[in-house]
C-alpha cells in the first residue's frame, strides 16, 4: 500500500526539482517522499529517535551503524550544520562539533527538512552535507504514523528506493502494479546479523593525554591511566575522560586486552549491533572480572558485554529507545535522572547472577539501565552519561569511575564504587512536609484572545494537590474560568486577587502554604508586598520564592543574579525620577528601552532613540510605577526562554522553551513566540539548561 508524502506544499517550497523516492518496510508498506542528501539507494534496520536536537551528533554516532533513522521532530535543518574542519582545540584529532569524522546512519527520514538555517556556526544545509557523505535521506513521510508502526509491530526493515535515471514518475496508486519498474533495487540488508563493531572501531591503538593543567596524578604521582576497548566509541567519551585528566589507551574491538597491565581503570564503550556476536570481547571481560585487577565501566554495548560476561543475558527490544528524554531510577538512592539513549538491545535484569544488582531501571519500560557488583568496582550503564546529544544529568558516573580507581590504587585493593547521595530510605524521609491546606492565588481576569496560560497551569497545581491529598483553597475574581470550575478547589473565593484579601483570607483560613506562581504578574506583586506578613502568620510560600521573584523584578539584582552563573546582561540603570531618568539615558547611550517596574503587559515600556523619546516615555511610565528600568536596546540579538521546574531534590526539567520571533527588548506580551525553540543546536539548548540549573541550586 502506497502512502503519500505527508504535505503536498512541502516540496514546493523547498526544492522544486525535489526527486520522489520510495521508502519500503519489510511488511509491504511504501512511503512515498522525497530525496534530499546523496541520490542512493540503501537497505538497513529502520528505527526512530525522539529527540528534539542534536541530528548533527546524532548522525555521526557509531552506534547507528547499519541503521535508517527516524526522526519524530517534525521540521529537520533549521540550524544547519556546523565546520567538518573544526577539531577541538585541546586535542586535534577530535571533531569539535560531531561524535566521529563520519556520518554512520544508513539513511535518514524526516517530516519537513528545511534547507534554510539559522545558527551563526552552520556553514551548510544539512543535505549538503549528507551529500558530501554519500548519505541518502527523503522528507515529506508522516513520521508519525511510521513511528507508531514501529512502535506497534517493532522495529523493521527497510529500503530506500531511488528512482531510475530519466524516469519521469507522477504520483502512485495502489493499483499501480509498474512502479517497481521506475525504481532501483536492491537486496535487503539486515545490519544485526553482520559484526557492525569491526566496522567503526579504531583500527589501530591510540594514545590520548590530557592537557597538563589538569592531569589526574595518583599517589605515587603516577598518571591516571585508563585502558579503553573501542566496540563504537563516541567523541563525547573520549572528551570526559580527558577533561578530567585522565589518559586514555584506546585499542581496536579484537585487541587482547586482557593481558594488558599498565592500566589503572577498564573501560568498555558504546557501540553498534547484537552484543552476542561478539564472544571474543566477552570472554575477555570474563578473564578481567575473575582477574579483579582493576575498576570496570561500560556504556551501552559495554554495558551488555560486560553484562554478559558476567554471566547475564540480553535480548532485542521491541523498538528500542533512543531519545534524550528518557527517565531512569537510581536503585541506590532512588533518584530519577534524565538520560539520553540509543540501544536496541537490553539486559535481561532476571538473569543477572547473585553478586550482581541493578543499577538503573527505566521508568518508562521497567527494562534494566545499568549493573554493578554488590561487593568489587564493576559496574555499567545502558544510557549515555556523556550524552551529545542529550542532558548531561548523569556525567557524574566518570567521576565516580575515577574517584574509585584512585581509591583502589590508594589502598592496593578494590573498593567498591560510591554514588554520593543518600540512600532511598533517608530520601524518602525527606518528601513529605507537613502540608495540609493550601491557598492559591489564581489567574484573575481574561478576555478573548489571551493566552490562559496561568489558568491552565493552576489547574493543574489544583489538580496535583488534590492527588497527594492536600486541602486547596482558591481566591479568583473570575467565575468564567477553569480554576475556578465546580469540584476542582476545595473551596473558591471569588475576590480580588490584592494584599487586602489575600490577608484576610490567609487569617481566616489559616493554610500551612501558599502558591504565588499562578496568577501572572498580579499574584506576584501581592507576594512581594506580603513578604514579612506570611513570616509572621507561619505561611509557607511554595515554588519560587520570593526573593527570587524580587531579583527577577529587580534589573540590578537580576544582572548580579546573571553575573554569577557568566552570563552577559545588557547595560541598565534604574530610576525614580525624571531627572535621575534623563541621566541614565544619557550614561548608557541611545537607544535604549524602558520599562515601568512591576508593571503589567509590558505597560509604560517601549524604545527611546533619543532624549525626546526617552522624557515621553518616562512621563507615562512613572504614571503606572514608581521607578523606571532603563537598559541598552538590543535590537537584532536573539532571544531564548526556559521554563524551568526544580523539585525537593534539586531534579530540574525544562518544561519548555521558546525562541522570539521579534528583537530582544520587545515585551512578550506584544512579541511573536515560538515554542520550541527552532534555531538552538544541542550545545546550545544543554547549556543554557545547565546553566538555569546550577542558579536555581544555588538560590536555594
Amino acid at each position: 500500500m502506497f502512502i503519500k508524502s505527508s504535505s503536498s506544499e512541502t516540496p514546493a517550497l523547498i526544492n522544486n526539482n525535489a526527486k520522489k523516492v520510495i521508502l519500503e518496510l519489510d511488511d509491504g508498506t511504501l512511503y512515498q517522499g522525497y530525496s534530499f542528501g546523496a541520490e542512493k539507494s540503501v537497505s538497513g534496520e529502520l528505527v526512530f529517535q525522539t529527540g528534539m536536537v542534536g541530528y548533527t551528533e546524532s548522525i555521526t554516532d557509531p552506534s547507528y551503524q547499519g541503521q535508517i533513522l527516524v526522526l519524530t521532530f517534525p521540521l529537520v535543518g533549521n540550524y544547519g550544520v556546523p565546520s567538518r574542519k573544526k577539531m577541538d582545540p585541546l586535542f586535534s584529532d577530535i571533531p569539535l562539533y560531531f561524535e566521529s569524522r563520519k556520518i554512520h546512519v544508513s539513511a535518514l527520514v524526516v517530516a519537513s527538512y528545511s534547507r534554510s538555517y539559522s545558527h551563526y556556526l552552520s556553514e551548510s544545509t544539512l543535505g549538503d552535507w549528507l551529500y558530501e557523505q554519500g548519505v541518502p535521506a527523503i522528507y515529506g513521510i508522516d513520521t508519525r504514523a511510521l513511528t507508531k508502526k514501529i512502535r506497534t509491530k517493532g522495529s523493521m526493515l527497510g529500503r530506500l528506493l531511488q528512482m531510475k535515471k530519466d524516469c519521469v514518475l507522477g504520483d502512485f496508486s495502489d493499483d499501480d502494479i509498474l512502479w517497481r519498474d521506475k525504481f532501483e533495487n536492491i537486496e535487503w540488508v539486515n545490519p544485526n546479523l553482520r559484526n557492525l563493531v569491526q566496522e567503526v572501531s579504531t583500527p589501530t591503538v591510540r594514545i590520548y593525554k590530557p592537557s597538563s593543567e589538569c592531569s589526574q596524578k595518583l599517589l605515587s604521582d603516577e598518571q591516571l591511566r585508563v585502558l579503553c576497548v573501542d566496540v563504537g566509541m563516541k567523541a563525547s567519551q573520549i572528551l570526559c575522560f580527558l577533561k578530567r585528566g585522565v589518559e586514555l589507551k584506546v585499542v581496536p574491538w579484537d585487541y587482547d586486552f586482557s593481558v594488558e597491565k599498565d592500566y589503572h581503570g577498564l573501560f568498555v564503550s558504546n557501540g553498534p549491533g547484537d552484543p552476542s556476536i561478539l564472544t571474543v570481547v566477552i570472554e575477555r571481560l570474563k578473564k578481567c572480572i575473575d582477574a579483579k585487577m582493576t575498576p570496570i565501566f561500560g556504556i551501552c554495548l559495554g554495558h551488555q558485554l560486560l553484562s554478559r560476561a558476567a554471566g547475564a543475558e540480553t535480548v532485542k527490544m521491541k523498538f528500542g529507545n533512543r531519545g534524550q528524554n528518557i527517565p531512569c531510577t537510581n536503585m541506590i538512592n532512588g533518584r530519577c535522572y534524565i538520560t539520553s539513549q540509543n540501544h536496541g538491545y537490553a539486559v535481561d535484569a532476571s538473569t543477572l547472577p547473585q553478586d550482581w544488582k541493578e543499577l538503573y531501571v527505566n521508568i518508562n519500560d521497567g527494562s534494566n539501565e545499568g549493573i554493578y557488583h554488590a561487593t568489587l568496582p564493576f559496574f555499567s550503564l545502558q544510557f549515555h552519561p556523556e550524552s551529545s546529544p542529550g542532558p548531561r544529568d548523569t556525567e557524574f558516573m566518570f567521576d565516580v569511575f575515577i574517584d574509585v580507581i584512585k581509591r583502589s590504587f590508594n589502598e592496593k585493593r578494590l573498593v567498591s564504587f560510591e554514588i554520593s547521595e543518600n540512600k532511598i530510605k533517608d530520601n524518602l524521609s525527606n518528601l513529605k512536609d507537613n502540608i495540609k491546606k493550601v491557598l492559591i492565588l489564581g489567574s484573575g481576569g481574561l478576555s478573548i484572545g489571551q493566552a490562559g496560560e496561568f489558568d491552565y497551569s493552576g489547574s493543574q497545581a489544583i489538580k496535583a494537590l488534590k492527588e497527594e491529598g492536600i486541602y486547596t483553597v482558591l481566591i479568583n475574581p473570575n467565575i468564567a474560568t477553569v480554576q475556578t470550575s465546580k469540584g476542582l478547589a476545595d473551596k473558591v473565593y471569588f475576590l480580588p486577587v490584592n494584599p487586602e484579601f489575600v490577608l484576610k483570607v490567609i487569617k481566616y483560613e489559616i493554610p500551612d502554604a501558599i502558591y504565588l506562581t499562578f496568577g501572572g504578574q498580579t499574584a506576584l506583586n501581592v507576594g512581594v508586598r506580603l513578604k514579612d506578613e506570611f513570616e509572621k502568620l507561619g505561611v509557607r510560600v511554595l515554588g519560587t520564592p520570593i526573593d527570587t521573584i524580587i531579583t527577577t523584578e529587580d534589573r540590578q539584582l537580576f544582572a548580579k543574579s546573571m553575573k554569577e552563573i557568566n552570563e552577559k546582561c545588557a547595560v541598565s540603570a534604574s530610576a525614580s525620577n525624571i531627572q535621575d531618568a534623563m541621566k541614565v539615558g544619557s550614561d548608557i547611550g541611545y537607544p535604549v528601552i524602558v520599562r515601568a517596574a512591576y508593571a503589567l503587559g509590558g505597560l509604560g515600556s517601549g524604545f527611546a532613540d533619543n532624549a525626546e523619546q526617552l522624557y515621553a516615555l518616562c512621563n507615562k511610565a512613572f504614571a503606572v510605577s514608581p521607578q523606571v528600568l532603563i537598559e541598552k536596546s538590543m535590537k537584532g540579538w536573539k532571544e531564548i526562554e526556559y521554563e524551568v521546574v526544580r523539585d525537593c531534590k534539586d531534579n530540574c526539567i525544562t518544561v519548555c522553551n521558546m525562541e522570539n520571533f521579534d528583537p530582544l527588548g520587545i515585551h512578550t506580551g506584544d512579541s511573536v513566540v515560538v515554542a520550541l525553540s527552532q534555531t538552538l543546536s544541542n550545545e546550545d539548548y544543554i547549556k543554557k539548561h545547565r546553566k538555569l540549573y546550577h542558579k536555581s541550586i544555588k538560590d536555594t
